[in-house]
């Protein structure tokens, strides 16, 4: 998660009287819904309901009703807006459990909700949204039926709202955007209720300019370009969340691969290779079973023994290092692998790349001492920038820190992670930048810093992770002898460049909307010959610049020349190369760029050399 910026502190409590004003809309037109949960989210807010079947009015052709639908919406704004003008403050009230539940007596939903607040002791609040003349008493209040009183709304809620709603709250500030099916509390087995997501920002200015980024969004949906550009496939005989790359995708795959690698090997890695299964006795150890046995695909041998299909890498590169004993001398040991990692994503959860079951993990494991931990997370550091400048990323780290209140979710002591944390407060200061922190966000081995980037759309994305673990180490005993020939415990540093390649592919797919620059394109060179006659010139210009290393797809087809061209410029391939008459005449070709139009005639040898400068110097 995106650490909450002080402008989302500000919009949250907006956002949040939003939903609860969507409620009190929505109960306007349908009386019998049961409203059950609505946050704010990071650009508005939602509220899932449980409609009962509609019978009103519109009706399909057979005589029956049917459920809310994405129609529906702007009479339901309409009534939003209606109802702000009244709303001048929200009040809390407090309640017992029995109180509440003689409120929300017709809601099952709040009164599940109820119950486990009162389970865990914390106070219940209800919230009263309305005129001032309206505020209720509490024996008014208890004798309420439903959440709609005579002239005001009311919820269970713990609170973060608008003060002075009809003050606060621009009414051309936010918009109803979809209605989306939602299982109650998230869970597959629970009833599937109607979300409706609602848009919301300071000013109507800042929500158009919002819809604008979602509409060029939808043309770069890396979904779409991916099927398009010939990137990749998903098959219903293989799965969901399972993708299967093409040739071209590939191509783009290993790019990148390579790219860290080189980066890496400069820093002193060495490559290791790891199996997919292991026995469970391996999670359990690491700690990773109690945590994610849910999340993890499981398979039962012929003799009964039960193996676990790896979701993540660290601890079998853990047993890499445990093979033998170290002396500091030999340390830092840095191991690297590439490898898919698997894990039991819902289905409702998987997303094109961006949520998969089968994730590429450009992994790596530093094994060092404490001493040397600023050392080796500043090279990790320095590796990341290089790679995401690569693509005209601008990187801002971000502390993700554990949360000491709540321990139980973390492995580990209190004393263990003050430590670690200070580490990684030293490198920031060496590295003389400013960073947020993050207080909850950090593995529930160790912290970490994590590197946020803002793509061409202007949306923030958390892409590279370096994360320092005490824990691992100190359950896997793992040391090292010292100058005075003690066994000393060591540290362990995890480092994802890209983290999960298909994610990250999915982030730099949208944001070069498919037109990747020349040393990421998979197909770098087009050569396109204008008549049979100039195939052969063709031919040797593909040749040479293949010698020199670029990736060219020569065009030989009988399509004519213009289908040719145009079939070029939907692959967004950088560059093109048309040969005709006059270039045969000249020694030359015709040098067409994707973004900067026609170049003119160039002989071969210049366009070879400019374009593997382009490349080396990943512009």
């Amino acid at each position: 998660m995106i650490a909450v910026m002080p402008q989302q502190e500000k919009l949250s409590p907006v956002r949040h009287s939003l939903a609860h004003l969507l409620a009190a809309a929505v109960l306007e037109f349908w009386p019998d819904a049961k409203p059950t949960l609505g946050p704010a989210i990071d650009t508005g807010f939602y509220y899932d309901f449980d409609f009962k079947t509609r019978m009103d009015a519109d009706k399909n052709a057979d005589g029956r009703g049917y459920a809310i639908s994405d129609k529906d919406l702007p009479r339901i704004e309409k009534k939003m807006r209606e109802i702000l003008k009244t709303w001048e403050l929200f009040s809390e009230i407090e309640v017992s459990a029995n109180e509440a539940k003689k409120v929300f007596a017709d809601n099952v939903y709040k009164l599940e909700l109820i119950e486990e607040i009162a389970a865990k002791g914390e106070k219940i609040t209800l919230y009263y949204s309305g005129p001032k003349s309206g505020l209720p008493s509490k024996l008014t209040l208890l004798n309420v039926k439903g959440q709609l009183s005579n002239v005001g709304f009311i919820d269970l809620c713990r609170g973060g709202h608008a003060e002075h709603p009809s003050k606060e709250i621009m009414p051309d500030s936010f918009k109803l955007e979809r209605t989306a099916g939602a299982y109650w509390r998230g869970e597959e087995k629970n009833k599937m209720l109607t979300r409706i997501y609602g848009l919301a920002f300071e000013s109507k200015e800042k929500l158009e300019a919002y819809e604008k980024q979602i509409e060029e969004a939808k043309k770069r949906d890396h979904k779409k370009l991916g099927r398009e550009l010939d990137l990749l496939t998903f098959s219903d005989l293989i799965g969901a969340g399972l993708p299967l790359w093409t040739p071209k995708g590939t191509v783009l795959r290993d790019i990148l691969d390579d790219f860290v690698w080189q980066l890496r090997q400069k820093a002193g890695y060495e490559r290791v290779d790891i199996p997919h299964l292991t026995k469970k006795d391996l999670y359990e150890k690491s700690g990773h079973w109690q945590k994610f046995g849910e999340e993890l695909f499981k398979i039962k041998t012929r003799e009964g023994h039960e193996l676990v299909v790896k979701p993540m890498n660290c601890p079998h590169h853990v047993q890499i290092y445990a093979r033998k004993p170290w002396s500091y001398r030999e340390l830092p040991q840095r191991y690297a692998s590439t490898t898919k990692v698997y894990r039991d994503e819902q289905t409702g959860e998987l997303s094109g790349l961006s949520r998969v079951r089968a994730i590429t993990q450009d992994d790596a494991h530093v094994f060092c001492r404490q001493a040397e931990v600023k050392k080796e997370m500043a090279k990790i550091w320095d590796i990341v920038e290089m790679f995401y400048g690569a693509v005209g990323f601008n990187l801002t780290p971000r502390l993700s820190l554990h949360d000491p209140k709540q321990m139980e979710k973390y492995l580990g002591t209190e004393a263990v992670w003050q430590r670690a944390e200070k580490e990684l407060r030293a490198l920031v200061k060496e590295k003389n930048t400013t960073t947020l922190e993050a207080l909850g966000e950090a593995a529930f081995y160790g912290p970490k810093i994590d590197f946020l980037a803002k793509d061409s759309l202007g949306r923030e994305w958390q892409v590279a992770t370096i994360q320092l673990d005490m824990n691992m180490p100190e359950r896997f005993l793992l040391d090292c002898t010292n100058e005075k020939g003690e066994r000393e415990r060591i540290v362990m540093i995890h480092a994802a460049i890209m983290g999960s390649i298909e994610r990250y592919l999915s982030i730099i797919i949208e944001h070069f909307a498919g037109a990747f620059p020349l040393w990421l394109a998979p197909t770098q060179v087009k050569v396109i010959p204008i008549e049979e006659k100039h195939c052969k010139a063709a031919e040797s210009a593909a040749a040479a610049l293949s010698a020199a290393g670029l990736r060219v797809d020569l065009d030989l087809t009988d399509e004519g020349f213009g289908k040719k061209v145009r079939q070029a410029k939907q692959m967004k391939i950088p560059y093109f190369l048309i040969i005709g008459d006059k270039d045969m005449a000249a020694g030359k070709v015709t040098v067409e760029s994707r973004d900067k139009g026609n170049l003119g005639q160039l002989d071969i040898e210049t366009v070879t050399k400019k374009l593997a400068a382009e490349v080396q110097n990943k512009r």
